[in-house]
């Protein structure tokens, strides 16, 4: 029996090395897989920690703030232009803009018409909008907000482009006799500077000056636009359609922010004043267009005749339609600018996590 137990226990000894070498190697490439997985993920894990991959609202808006923008600049433009084919294609169109063009200064109460005066100066209003750019510029310099900077410079550019080209390309058919010019005068370039440059200050502000600089620059645009009409230099239709291309591009120049266009990490919250600001001014601006279109449609039939009763109405609508496109124009500025420089997440809100401290071969490495 003992040699039994001996012949057994001499039989496995051999076996002892191979399953210790095959338990080694198994340990072996469990580590090696650790290690692995360890080099893969610790890079991301890091980055995820320190906020970079998992916020991409860090460096852009959301997708369905850009759409919106996008969306909203196509259908401003695309509004100019139907706006221009029915005040120059149409007869009905050239009857009303004569009418306003005619009588407007005499409709408005003499003390109004004097402070309109003070902005048909040409000086007056390069004046204004230079201390809203050099304002921006400041701004932005002092922020370090350069990718900004560059898409103010490029919406000012190609606002000032498309104006001089539109007035020397658009014609005008001979369709009614008017009293006013016969040669193309849309778009009114006075109202199209002046809007360039209240919207440049509006989007170079910080946040908590966005409601008050929309509310200065809404201002300041519709009494250069009414006062090109009042003094008879563009018809109410050329102001109009100014109004709506400062509109769509300005929105189009939104949909493109990134980066060091928006607000820091950390710093990014909700704005009651924009909020308020921006809503009533919307409100307020769709309310003021359609009383205008109510008042045209209830003049309309005065037109071919050229009545005298129709002027009054002529005018208020002419009134009511460039301030309510004004107060659209630049509540939606400000609501949009908002939107795309301060898109609210964990990240915006408090900023990034700290990074968690480096090993001691992370430190050397």
């Amino acid at each position: 029996m003992s040699e039994f137990k001996e012949q057994s226990s001499d039989t496995s000894r051999p076996s002892d090395p191979s399953s210790s070498e095959l338990e080694q190697a198994t340990d072996s490439f469990e580590e090696t897989a650790a290690e692995n997985n360890t080099e893969q993920t610790s890079e991301p894990d890091r980055l995820s920690l320190a906020g970079v991959t998992t916020d991409p609202l860090i460096s852009r808006p959301r997708k369905a703030s850009i759409a919106l923008c996008a969306g909203l600049g196509i259908a401003m433009l695309l509004l100019s232009a139907a706006l221009w084919l029915f005040a120059v294609r149409t007869v009905t169109g050239q009857e009303y803009d004569d009418m306003v063009w005619g009588y407007f200064s005499a409709a408005m109460p003499a003390w109004f018409t004097a402070v309109l005066k003070i902005f048909v100066h040409t000086y007056i209003d390069v004046a204004i909008v230079a201390v809203c750019v050099v304002i921006a510029v400041a701004v932005n310099i002092v922020r370090r907000r350069w990718v900004l900077l560059i898409q103010l410079a490029v919406f000012a550019v190609v606002s000032f482009a498309i104006a001089s080209t539109l007035k020397h390309v658009l014609p005008r058919p001979f369709l009614v006799n008017v009293t006013s010019l016969t040669s193309n005068s849309a778009p009114s370039g006075h109202t199209l500077l002046a809007g360039t440059g209240a919207v440049i200050l509006v989007c170079a502000v910080p946040r908590v000056w966005r409601a008050v600089a929309a509310i200065v620059g809404c201002a300041f645009t519709v009494l250069v636009a009414l006062s090109v009409v009042e003094a008879q230099w563009h018809r109410p239709a050329d102001p109009l359609m100014s109004l709506l291309i400062i509109a769509g591009l300005a929105c189009i120049m939104l949909a493109c922010t990134r980066g060091s266009g928006m607000d820091e990490p950390g710093t990014r919250m909700s704005s009651a004043s924009v909020q308020i600001v921006a809503t009533v001014m919307i409100t307020a601006g769709i309310v003021a267009v359609l009383y205008g279109a109510y008042a045209f449609w209830q003049i309309e039939p005065g037109l071919d005749l050229g009545a005298q009763w129709a002027r009054p109405g002529a005018c208020a609508a002419a009134f009511a339609l460039m301030l309510g496109v004004s107060l659209v124009t630049f509540g939606m500025v400000a609501a949009l600018r908002q939107l795309t420089a301060s898109p609210l997440s964990k990240i915006g809100l408090i900023g990034a996590p700290p990074e968690p401290p480096k090993s001691a071969e992370e430190r050397d490495n």
